[in-house]
């Protein structure tokens, strides 16, 4: 019987780099989950053209009752859910006194809150049918703090306990698995889309690693193997630093923040795509990876 798969974010970034991923498996049936509907459309005819069966669902996993809605047009459509990727995600920079309360709320909402309703609406299916995986996709901001983009850490932070009990809940029901993905940084087109009020450019922190790179790590996730999987080289320096150094991690990562991370490039204040989506036909890539310091796009201007 075909695997039916469902990716939330699945219209750009690492949320498309996984869907392009599973569209190779023969007989695979895919459901897209995102609130742009141009860039849905766009990431679905890219998986159809490798083969793959194509469900678009423009839903907001921050809106309460989005993900339920997300989890019954799929079952309505395919009739069962095997596999569950948790990949949506928003971005904001801004110091904690300056970020809006409204830019807050809808990064913890559909980096935390939205992925949680969804385990909820996903599980009954699972139980009813004896199975099924979730991966959710989480940070290296999982595992530790960052300055100007407290709303982003805090959601990651929680995501991270939230799977691990969800987890341990699972563990006296076989055939349910729940696994998560940690990246670093990755190239996607996230950081251009994020909400920011610092006055300066935001550039990912180097190193900067292919979209592409992730997606194998979810698939394989999906598959079987740890339950933590961590995506990215800066995990080699960061988490043991932060652990036993902390002092000297705050003030590294504070330098790394100011100097690589915002720029002193001026930059108007926005919302990005954190509200509302900007309607554009998506891409995985951000560009970033191929200039590593500097964003091919501020060559031009």
């Amino acid at each position: 019987m075909p695997e039916v798969v469902v990716i939330t974010g699945g219209s750009r970034g690492i949320g498309r780099a996984t869907a392009l991923r599973f569209a190779r498996r023969k007989g695979i049936r895919l459901a897209l989950v995102a609130r742009d509907e141009t860039a849905l459309a766009a990431a679905a005819d890219a998986c159809r053209a490798r083969g793959a069966e194509v469900l678009t669902v423009s839903a907001d996993l921050a809106a309460p009752d989005g993900p339920e809605r997300a989890a019954d047009a799929v079952v309505a459509r395919f009739g069962r859910i095997d596999v569950w990727v948790a990949s949506a995600s928003v971005f904001s920079y801004g110091s904690v006194l300056d970020t809006p309360d409204e830019i807050v709320d809808r990064v913890i909402q559909t980096n935390l809150t939205g992925h949680m309703r969804a385990a909820r609406a996903v599980l009954p299916h699972f139980h009813a049918r004896g199975g099924g995986t979730l991966v959710f996709v989480g940070s290296l901001f999982s595992q530790i703090p960052g300055p100007y983009v407290a709303p982003y850490v805090a959601a990651k932070h929680g995501l991270l306990g939230f799977t691990r009990a969800l987890r341990q809940e699972m563990l006296g029901h076989r055939g349910i698995h729940v696994r998560i993905v940690l990246p670093a940084s990755i190239d996607t087109p996230i950081y251009e889309r994020a909400a920011n009020v610092t006055g300066r450019t935001p550039f990912p922190l180097p190193p900067v690693v292919s979209a592409d790179r992730v997606a194998r790590a979810v698939v394989r996730a999906a598959r079987g193997g740890r339950a933590e999987v961590a995506v990215g080289a800066a995990q080699l320096v960061t988490r043991p630093l932060r652990f036993l150094a902390p002092r000297v991690f705050d003030r590294f990562i504070w330098t790394l923040q100011r100097t690589l991370g915002l720029r002193h490039r001026p930059a108007a204040d926005t919302t990005g795509a954190v509200l509302a989506p900007m309607h554009d036909p998506g891409a995985v890539s951000g560009g970033w990876s191929r200039v590593p310091l500097r964003h091919p796009r501020s060559r031009r201007r």
